[in-house]
């Protein structure tokens, strides 16, 4: 095995991952006892790294607005537990979660990635979730499958609007927080932690104070031990690993010691408002003296008050600078939940059956689609067969790893409460649910049933599904172009795998232009999965403008005749035709006189219908299909010998003519529109739709925002999702859906035809 062995240590090596070369070591040389004991001295038992006990695991993700330090966070939590092996950073593009291309390069998290790495006595599974609001989705599933997360604020911008976001996913959820005020460096950096109060509606619980702000900031005074916590950074190298723990007591800082007295004064007092237990304990020992106050019970307390999600911990730092992240690392291990404290009521009808929830795919060129899994009761394991309830399927999953960003380790089995990553799932997709046979969701529905109590029929798993994910509605459209017909396919199939990695991604095909529609959360949304065609499938596609598909019709009542007289060889055929055409509702149909209906002959009426349904198929003004038209028959006269196809001919020419003497008026596709908007950008909004021919329906209040419900012509929506953030600095969000046709200004309708006409 020494060839794999060097391999392997090489890999590691490279990749900056440390605790994967001991490991490694232990799987290929477990039979030999003395390197054994040299080699895994300093780390778990085999069991221990595979399968930690449940209380031990926190599975949590890092959430923030755009640019408030998620991804840095996360790289020095790694770098700090021993992940890795140096610092990476965003701006040279060498971070373990932002390993796409596309990320590297514009310096932003555009999908989730999972790490496993363990903090002291825990494993945590952390998820990097994107802060755009284009990428929300990638924030939404990784919130369905965490038990806690971390909010990352840039202190010099408090709640921005992306944080108020994922703020409301987590809620959503039920997800408890811990806060984190990132970039105290920064000489705008306000520790103030009102606008947590204010605009997210949260009950902030302050745990650290800051020592210093801007460029003096050293370090943080821990509340609940009364300590102070300084890194005092004297090479531009140093990595933050070490920094000096000491007691108040020992600090000659007089205002920071009445800061400090003061804050945890305030803290106790708004934990036992907060608890009973604590509130209990705190009047019947401690009334007269606060700071007698022991840590340990107060921060069980701070944890019995975040796990209830009636507070939210806040503490800061500068991941940047290296400074505050172990403390945030000790919080998320104290204060946020093992996945046996959080209650899922669907998972007791398995017992100790397996019941898992696929959130995320991702296909890999060797190993096919690779599906993350949170497991929630149960035991995981390679080459074993599993059901899959959504599509009532069964497959065999090959290989089991635990995710380590784009490098993976394969491993024997996994236990509930950990994020797996399978190979070999083929038809699973993101929301299924994953069970260990037929059978056993079977005897769940059976619990499920029994212990419900109704005796009411329901379906057999109505009740043992575990709820998916919630994928939002595309706001941004555009055409989407191979470079020739020969590369149809292969769009089709690049298009088909990223729309299984991304359900946020909209494929379709307009039924009246022909045109594949991408359907997708926002203009950079669409241009990195126009990227990914390029560089993954190798595939120059075409982005265009959505083409709107107008619609004719007629404005008013007319009757016409015609006839036609044609010799084709030794046939003449000779055929008159009269009809009436005249406006009616949304559809088109064609009728005959009760006595033309009692005399012609079937396949002469289906002549003239065909002659009349051809001619809706393109109106005389642009050629766009006809709509809201009724055509009346009351007179068809043909001479002996004359063909079908003639009768055809004679009543579509009858057809355009009457439409050309009705006048023509265009009708365009009206979208109604929701946007949710606070009150101080309303003004804005409804500005810009007055220019976009918007009409207002309704206003109304949701919580402390406005919801504006209006219809404007889709051909006026381009690029409003640009525009919406703009105009609100990206405090609100829209959705829209197809309302009806409807009859265009003049003024428009009069524009249209110039710009028409003259790109003819």
């Amino acid at each position: 095995h020494l060839p794999h062995v060097c391999c392997i240590l090489y890999l590691a090596c490279k990749k900056k991952i440390k605790n994967l070369i001991p490991f490694f070591m232990l799987l290929f040389y477990k039979g030999q006892q003395t390197i054994v004991l040299l080699i895994v001295y300093d780390i778990k038992s085999l069991r221990a790294v595979l399968n930690p006990d449940i209380s031990k695991i926190r599975n949590i993700g890092i959430m923030a607005h755009i640019d408030a330090g998620k991804t840095t966070t996360t790289e020095r939590m790694l770098y700090y537990s021993g992940y890795t092996r140096a610092l990476g950073d965003v701006d040279d593009g060498d971070t373990v979660t932002d390993f796409m291309a596309q990320e590297r390069e514009r310096g932003i998290t555009i999908q989730s990635a999972a790490v496993t790495f363990d903090w002291k006595t825990h494993r945590i599974n952390l998820i990097d979730t994107p802060g755009h609001v284009d990428f929300t989705l990638e924030v939404e599933r990784a919130l369905r499958v965490l038990d806690g997360a971390v909010a990352v604020f840039d202190a010099s911008a408090g709640v921005e609007a992306q944080t108020l976001t994922v703020w409301r996913q987590a809620e959503k959820h039920h997800i408890p927080c811990v806060c984190f005020l990132n970039k105290m460096d920064k000489p705008a950096a306000d520790f103030s932690i009102e606008s947590i109060r204010l605009k997210l509606k949260a009950n902030p619980v302050l745990l650290q104070i800051p020592i210093g702000s801007g460029k003096n900031f050293t370090g943080v005074v821990d509340l609940l031990t009364n300590q102070k916590l300084t890194w005092e950074l004297t090479l531009t190298r140093d990595d933050g690993r070490t920094f000096e723990v000491k007691s108040l007591g020992q600090c000659e800082d007089r205002e920071l010691l009445q800061a400090a007295s003061e804050a945890r004064t305030a803290l106790i007092e708004q934990v036992a408002d907060l608890d009973d237990q604590f509130a209990e304990l705190v009047l019947t020992d401690f009334s007269d003296n606060f700071d007698a106050v022991p840590a340990d019970k107060l921060q069980e307390a701070v944890r019995r008050v975040t796990l209830a999600r009636k507070g939210v911990p806040v503490l800061c730092g500068s991941s940047l600078k290296n400074k505050g992240v172990q403390p945030l690392l000790d919080a998320i291990t104290a204060y946020l939940p093992a996945p046996n404290e959080r209650h899922h009521d669907l998972v007791r009808w398995y017992k100790d059956d397996l019941c898992a929830l696929a959130f995320k795919v991702l296909h890999d060129k060797q190993r096919g689609p690779l599906v993350f899994l949170r497991i929630y009761s149960g035991t995981l394991k390679p080459q074993t067969a599993v059901h899959n309830i959504n599509r009532n399927s069964t497959e065999r999953m090959s290989r089991l790893l635990v995710p380590f960003a784009d490098q993976h380790v394969e491993i024997p089995s996994m236990s509930a409460g950990n994020i797996a990553l399978t190979v070999g799932l083929k038809q699973t997709v993101t929301g299924d649910t994953i069970v260990s046979s037929k059978a056993s969701a079977a005897a769940a529905a059976r619990r499920a049933q029994n212990d419900s109590g109704t005796g009411k029929k329901r379906g057999e798993h109505a009740d043992i599904v575990l709820s998916g994910v919630e994928v939002p509605d595309p706001v941004f459209f555009c055409t989407v172009e191979p470079p020739t017909m020969a590369k149809q396919a292969d769009l089709e199939n690049a298009l088909k795998c990223l729309q299984r990695e991304d359900p946020s991604l909209k494929v379709r095909a307009d039924p009246d232009s022909g045109q594949t529609i991408l359907c997708g959360m926002g203009e950079l949304h669409i241009e990195i999965i126009h990227d990914r065609i390029r560089r993954e499938y190798g595939i120059e596609t075409h982005l265009g403008p959505l083409q709107v598909a107008y619609r004719e019709t007629v404005l008013q009542e007319v009757s016409t005749a015609d006839t036609l007289d044609r010799t084709m060889g030794d046939r003449r055929h000779v055929a008159s035709v009269s009809l009436t055409v005249r406006p009616a509702d949304m559809s088109c149909d064609v009728a005959f006189t009760k006595e033309l209906k009692e005399q012609i002959q079937p396949e002469m009426r289906e002549a003239v219908e065909n002659g009349v349904q051809s001619s809706y198929l393109q109106g005389p003004l642009l050629g766009y299909p006809v709509q809201g038209v009724s055509t009346l028959i009351h007179g068809i006269s043909v001479e002996p010998g004359t063909s079908p196809a003639m009768v055809s001919a004679c009543v579509s020419r009858c057809m355009l003519k009457a439409l050309r003497l009705a006048g023509g008026q265009l009708l365009e596709p009206v979208m109604s529109l929701e946007v949710t908007v606070g009150e101080e950008h309303l003004g804005s909004v409804l500005g810009d739709l007055a220019q976009r021919r918007g009409t207002v329906r309704d206003i109304q209040s949701r919580h402390d925002n406005n919801v504006l419900l209006a219809t404007v012509p889709l051909a006026e929506m381009m690029g409003y999702s640009t525009v919406l953030r703009t105009v609100t600095s990206g405090n609100a969000t829209f959705s829209m859906e197809l309302d009806a046709y409807q009859a265009m200004n003049p003024q428009a309708q009069s524009a249209l035809l110039r710009r028409m006409s003259g790109g003819m």
